[in-house]
């Protein structure tokens, strides 16, 4: 772990695992998409390769992209209330 993309993207991954964690023991949830995850995996996986090969701004530009992908698919559903 010698560049600051290894940091990033270990931490970007430890984030993903995470969430993957504390979402798959809802009771609730029934599927997981598990190629969401895999999706965003790979890309950060692409990111430190990237940024330790000397394309940072291309680096950069995946890492934002799987941000606002994660954004936008792995969001947990709002609470329905009860009533």
């Amino acid at each position: 772990m010698t560049t600051i993309f290894d940091w990033l993207t270990v931490a970007l991954f430890a984030g993903l695992i995470t969430h993957f964690l504390a979402f798959s023991v809802r009771s609730d949830v029934r599927d997981i998409a598990f190629g969401h995850y895999l999706l965003l995996s790979v890309a950060c996986a692409c990111a430190n390769w990237l940024g330790n090969h000397g394309w940072g701004w291309l680096a950069i530009l995946l890492l934002l992209t799987g941000g606002a992908y994660a954004f936008r698919y792995l969001r947990a559903e709002p609470e329905l209330p009860i009533h």
